[in-house]
């Protein structure tokens, strides 16, 4: 159930993987889907890395694939400097590659989600739909809320 809304892309490329979802990421995804603030907690391993990045990866991609994406940053990641890079490429890199592929066999065009990954703090030359920016104190003095 808690694939069902995902993207036939994002949903074969997921079950192909891991099966079927944990508990924490079933939770997550819905209340992620229902637009609340949501918090996961749950036991190392249990995916909440994934859940948090592919509701949000399946939601790009829904947009992208009825033209209804808007340029410029979509997703704001925030990670501890020693995990990042494998967060990276297990959370985000491998799912997009994944889904593009199984975008192409079944014959949809492919949605183009650049990805910048920034280790200080300094203006981009382009607005990525996910943007992964330096963590520290010099990023929480320049994040504004609004």
């Amino acid at each position: 159930m808690a694939l069902t809304q995902f993207h036939p892309a994002s949903r074969d490329w997921f079950t192909d993987q891991f099966g079927v979802p944990t508990e924490a990421q079933a939770q997550a995804w819905q209340a992620i889907r229902s637009g609340r603030h949501t918090l996961i907690s749950a036991p190392t391993g249990s995916g909440k890395t994934l859940a948090a990045f592919y509701a949000a990866i399946d939601e790009i991609l829904q947009r992208g694939l009825k033209r209804q994406l808007s340029p410029g940053v979509q997703i704001l990641y925030v990670s501890p400097l020693k995990a990042l890079s494998n967060d990276i490429h297990k959370n985000l890199e491998t799912p997009l590659a994944g889904i593009a592929a199984n975008l192409k066999r079944s014959g949809q065009a492919p949605v183009d989600i650049t990805v910048a990954r920034r280790r200080w703090i300094s203006p981009l030359r382009f607005a990525p739909a996910i943007r992964l920016p330096a963590s520290g104190r010099r990023w929480r003095r320049s994040l504004r809320i609004f």
